[in-house]
C-alpha cells in the first residue's frame, strides 16, 4: 500500500473519493472541493481477479490510509461492471467504508474517457484487459469487446503473452530451435523447455495477471529485432483499433479517442501503431492520457455540480 499526501484538516468541504479498481491494483483519490488531497494505492478490488474477502480487504486499506472521516460520494470504477447486479454487488463492498456516502459504480472505461476530460467520444483501455466504451453528445452509449480473458481481450496484456506462448509452442512443434523472443519467454517464466510453458499456463499458480506481467517480454523483443515480437504487437494494436472503430461506427462519432491501461500509456511501440491504426480508420483525434484514470472522478464530479 501506497499513500502519497497527507489527510486533510478537518472542517474541509465536501470530501469525494475517486476509485479505479484494475485487474492488478486499486488506486483511490480524496478530493476536497474539487481539489486532491490524498492519493493511495491497495491491491486490486475486482471480484473476477481476487475474492470478495481479499476485495474488501484491500478496499480498506485504501479507505484508512486516504484518511477520508466522513466521505458525502464515492465514484468507483471497475472492470466487469456489466449489470445492474454487478454493480450492486461492488457497492455493497464498499458501503461499509462510506455508510453515508452517495456510491457510484461505473465502469472503468468511464473513468478513462472522463480523465481525458470529454464529455462524448471513446475510451480504450490497453491493459490486462482490452474494451471500448462510447458516449456520444446525445447520451448514447455502446461499448465492444470486455468480455475477459476466456472469451476476448484481444490486444491486452494477457492475449499478448499468450500469442508469444504459442508463438514458442509452434516453433516447438516444428522442430525449430527457440528464436529471439522464445528464448525470451523461456527465461522470463524460469524454464528450459518450450513443452513445460503448457503444463505452467494450465497452472493455477500462473493466472490471468501472471501472464499479463509477461507481456513487456514481447516488447522487448520486437525492439531488439525480433520479427515475431514485432507481428504480435502489431496485431494487438490492429485489435484494439478495430475496437474503438467498431464503437464509434455504432454511435456515428468520429472520437476523441481516450487511450488508458497500463499498455496503451506506457508501451511506445503500441501507441505508434494504434495512433497509425486509429487514424487508417478515420479517428484522428487521439488522446493519450496524461494522468491516472482515478482522476475522471474529479472530472465527473465536477460536471456534476450545479451551474448558476
Amino acid at each position: 500500500m501506497q499513500n502519497s499526501s497527507e489527510a486533510p484538516a478537518a472542517g474541509s468541504g465536501p470530501s469525494i473519493i475517486g476509485l479505479d479498481i484494475g485487474g492488478t491494483k486499486t488506486h483511490g483519490l480524496l478530493l476536497r472541493d474539487g481539489a486532491p488531497a490524498a492519493e493511495a494505492t491497495a491491491g486490486s478490488a475486482n471480484v473476477q481477479n481476487v475474492s470478495p474477502a481479499q476485495a474488501a480487504a484491500n478496499l480498506a486499506e485504501i479507505f484508512t490510509a486516504l484518511g477520508a472521516g466522513s466521505v458525502d460520494r464515492v465514484i468507483a470504477g471497475s472492470g466487469g461492471i456489466d449489470t445492474d447486479d454487478d454493480a450492486a454487488a461492488l457497492r455493497a463492498l464498499i458501503a461499509p467504508h462510506a455508510p453515508e456516502a452517495v456510491v457510484d459504480v461505473i465502469h472503468d472505461t468511464r473513468l478513462i474517457l472522463a480523465a481525458g476530460e470529454s464529455p462524448a467520444g471513446i475510451a480504450l483501455i490497453a491493459g490486462t484487459g482490452s474494451v471500448a466504451w462510447g458516449r456520444s453528445r446525445t447520451g448514447q452509449e455502446a461499448r465492444t469487446g470486455g468480455w475477459g480473458y476466456l472469451l476476448g481481450d484481444e490486444g491486452s496484456a494477457y492475449w499478448i503473452a499468450r500469442e508469444a506462448v504459442r508463438h514458442t509452442l509452434r516453433c516447438f512443434n516444428r522442430g525449430l530451435e527457440p528464436d529471439l523472443l522464445a528464448e525470451s519467454l523461456l527465461r522470463a517464466c524460469s524454464v528450459t523447455e518450450p513443452v513445460q510453458l503448457i503444463s505452467l499456463f494450465h497452472a493455477d499458480s500462473a493466472g490471468r495477471r501472471y501472464w499479463a506481467s509477461k507481456a513487456g517480454v514481447v516488447f522487448e523483443a520486437a525492439l531488439q529485432g525480433s520479427g515475431a515480437g514485432a507481428e504480435i504487437v502489431e496485431g494487438a494494436a490492429r485489435h484494439l483499433a478495430g475496437l474503438a472503430a467498431d464503437t464509434a461506427r455504432l454511435l456515428g462519432i468520429a472520437g476523441p479517442v481516450v487511450v488508458g491501461g497500463g499498455l496503451g500509456r506506457h508501451q511506445p511501440l503500441l501507441r505508434d501503431r494504434l495512433r497509425q491504426d486509429l487514424e487508417r480508420a478515420g479517428l484522428e483525434d487521439i488522446r493519450f492520457l496524461q494522468q491516472d484514470p482515478v482522476y475522471g472522478a474529479r472530472y465527473l464530479a465536477a460536471r456534476d455540480q450545479p451551474r448558476g
